[in-house]
């Protein structure tokens, strides 16, 4: 169970704060929901208490784990040849997983992967989306605003 204040990780949305723990009725039954606040984008979500298991709700890593998850992006990719719809699945089910490390992988092999041969469209979509659920979760985990936590991801690449 999460308390208000807690900062956690909502697997394909990112990480955010949870502002309160409310009562809501919805279609004639009274549940209990987690109100999450996602600093990046400014978005709010709604996640019912009784399903935080199957969400894959998590805290936000510790200091030692972003340490750990820097050096996996100074790491050379997998997958470099397999075509761009395996690559494609390969990375969404590691994204659906809501694991740090794994999402820190797709970043770093699709921006090498960008930077060596391009991306297409739908990879593209893909690594704006990991990138912005791995630079949210480390901005919360340093306590940085978006700009430094993208700096990280950057100065880790290159």
């Amino acid at each position: 169970m999460f308390n208000v204040g807690d900062k956690v990780v909502y697997p394909m949305h990112g990480a955010g704060i949870i502002e309160a723990i409310e009562d809501r009725e919805i279609l004639g039954q009274v549940k209990q929901y987690y109100v999450m606040r996602m600093p990046i984008g400014e978005m709010k979500l709604m996640i019912p208490v009784s399903k935080v298991e199957d969400a894959g709700l998590r805290q936000v890593v510790d200091a030692e784990t972003v340490q750990r998850v820097l050096e996996r992006l100074r790491e050379k990719r997998s997958l470099s040849g397999a075509n761009w719809n395996r690559r494609y699945r390969h990375h969404l089910e590691k994204l659906k997983t809501g694991d740090i490390f794994s999402i820190a992988e797709v970043v770093r092999n699709l921006i090498q992967r960008d930077r060596e041969k391009g991306l297409s469209t739908c990879e593209r979509k893909m690594l704006d989306t990991a990138r912005q659920i791995l630079v949210s979760e480390l901005a919360l985990a340093r306590d940085v605003d978006r700009d430094r936590a993208e700096d990280l991801i950057e100065k880790s690449m290159e």
